[in-house]
């Protein structure tokens, strides 16, 4: 009777440690799965937030570029170039110059090399087919000129537009690189450590430079990155040479544990002397733009108004 009664027990026990280890683990595996599908969420917002911020600076030419990667990918169109319908379009020479510069611009992930290719070839198909039309009104040799000047326009288009990107988004970081570095070292100054204080620059500010910021810290927070992959694919996404020897001083500085706040308030001084003697250099650079447009449309407009009664006048005595 009594073995029966222990046997009953020790069932009874069993089940309930069973149960309890089953409802244990289905919430750690329920625990692990919403933690992924929030990870891939946040992830996916990272990326919409990326490319808002691309969004800003696309010309006609990239914003051809990008519809043409999403066509390709999903088969809604066929390509015109040999090199991208064989897949080769990373060993041509617009491909590796698209390669070299889709990083700094920002849309290396908006962008395929294969649809930047695309769209330069179909551009300059353009370009050229319209200057031909344009010119053949008027002589045969104008339009073999229009056709090659449309060409090449067309084809300069997406590369201009991605060397303006580039040139954006190494502006802006030059701009604010110095607002940054202070605020990192204010708030190391107030007793911070360097991921909150770098946090709050990209929390409380609204350039460009520092949704990027946001954007690097929120990968290496939630463990998608190490800290140090994703500072420095921060520096490595702006064309921008101070900024990468100040991701690695402050790489440094945390593995070895230095003294970061004097670092970072004398690269702040720095960025900020660098910025301004830039600012003074394009100010400088301004009167000798200006003479081009000065020299074509002012002076013959004022050589007209002095000249031209004194014209009138020799006109009407001969």
């Amino acid at each position: 009777m009594m073995a029966g009664i222990a046997i009953s027990a020790i069932g009874a026990i069993s089940c309930i440690l069973a149960g309890a280890a089953g409802g244990f683990a289905a919430t750690l595996l329920s625990r692990k799965s919403k933690a992924k599908a929030l990870r891939k969420k946040t992830l996916e917002t990272f990326s919409r937030d990326e490319a808002t911020v691309f969004e800003l600076r696309r010309n006609i030419g990239l914003r051809y570029a990008q519809l043409l990667t999403r066509q390709l990918y999903t088969g809604a169109t066929s390509p015109l170039s040999p090199s991208v319908r064989l897949k080769r379009a990373n060993q041509t020479k617009l491909g590796a110059k698209f390669r070299e510069s889709a990083l700094k611009a920002g849309c290396g992930k908006d962008i395929s090399t294969a649809g930047f290719c695309e769209a330069a070839l179909r551009l300059a198909l353009a370009g050229a087919l319209a200057g031909g039309i344009a010119g053949v009104m008027l002589s045969n040799i104008l339009a073999v000129l229009l056709a090659v000047v449309g060409g090449v326009i067309g084809w300069s288009l997406p590369l201009r537009g991605l060397d303006e990107a580039r040139k954006e988004r190494a502006t802006d970081a030059r701009q604010h690189l110095s607002e940054m570095l202070e605020v990192v070292a204010l708030g190391l100054r107030s007793g911070l450590t360097f991921d909150r204080s770098f946090a709050l620059y990209g929390q409380y500010f609204d350039s460009d430079f520092a949704k990027s910021c946001a954007l690097a810290y929120r990968k290496w927070s939630i463990g998608f990155e190490l800290r140090e992959e994703s500072l420095r694919a921060l520096s490595d996404a702006y064309d921008c040479d101070q900024l990468a020897r100040i991701v690695e001083s402050v790489i440094r500085g945390l593995r070895f544990g230095t003294t970061l706040t004097s670092n970072i308030e004398e690269s702040a001084a720095q960025a900020r002397a660098a910025y301004q003697t830039s600012l003074a250099e394009r100010v400088a650079r301004a009167p000798v733009k200006m003479m081009l447009p000065t020299g074509t449309l002012i002076l013959p407009a004022m050589l007209l108004l002095v000249m031209g009664p004194i014209l009138l006048d020799l006109a009407g005595g001969f």
